[in-house]
C-alpha cells in the first residue's frame, strides 16, 4: 500500500491476475495469484473469530517466510465464490506444534496457500491475509491482534505493534 493511500477505503492495486475482488459493509474476497480460487468471508463478528501472526516453524516453511499472517473465519461464514474443485490438499501432524492433523488448501494452478483446518479447531478456517483483494483491510480491520509462537520469532522481526503476544499457540 503506498504510504499516501487512504488506508479507510478499499484499495484494490495490481496484484495476480483476478480483477474481481470486492469488499463491502460486512464482507470481503480473498483470491488466488492466478485468480481461479475466490473466497468470500465476512469482516466482523461473529464470522471473524480472530486476526493474527504466527511465527512456528510449520508456517514459516509453508508460507516461504519468517511468519504468517492469517485470521480465522468460522467455517459457517465462509464460501467458495469458484475453484474449490481446483483447490489441492497437503495435510500431516508430525511437525504440528499439537500433534494434530493440519490440512493446507492450494490452489491447483498456482499453488497459493488459501486456508488451513486443523483438528485443534474444528469448525473454523485459517485464511492468510495476504491473499485478501482489498488491501486497505490488511491495515484495518484484518490487522493482527495477536502474535504466537514469539518464541520461535527470528531475531530481526520485532513483531506486530500493539497485539498481544504469546510464547506459544493460546
Amino acid at each position: 500500500m503506498a504510504a499516501s493511500a487512504d488506508k479507510s477505503k478499499p484499495f484494490f492495486p495490481l496484484a495476480g491476475s483476478a480483477n474481481d475482488g470486492w469488499c463491502k459493509e460486512d464482507s470481503a474476497t480473498a483470491t488466488c495469484f492466478c485468480g481461479a480460487v475466490q473466497l468470500a468471508f465476512p469482516i466482523s463478528g461473529p464470522g471473524l473469530i480472530n486476526t493474527f501472526v504466527c511465527n512456528c516453524y510449520d508456517c514459516r516453511k509453508i508460507t516461504a517466510s519468517m511468519f504468517a499472517s492469517n485470521f480465522t473465519i468460522d467455517d459457517k461464514y465462509l464460501t467458495h465464490v469458484r475453484g474449490k474443485d481446483n483447490l489441492k490438499t497437503f495435510a500431516q501432524n508430525k511437525t504440528t506444534a499439537s500433534g494434530k492433523l493440519m490440512t493446507n488448501y492450494f490452489c491447483g494452478t498456482c499453488g497459493t496457500l488459501m486456508y488451513r483446518v486443523g483438528e485443534s479447531f474444528p469448525g473454523a478456517s485459517v485464511l492468510r491475509i495476504g491473499t485478501v483483494d482489498d488491501f486497505s483491510l490488511h491495515e484495518t480491520k484484518l490487522r493482527p491482534q495477536t502474535e504466537h509462537f514469539t518464541k520461535d520469532r527470528v531475531s530481526w522481526f520485532t513483531g506486530v505493534e500493539g497485539a498481544k503476544t504469546f510464547e506459544a499457540m493460546r
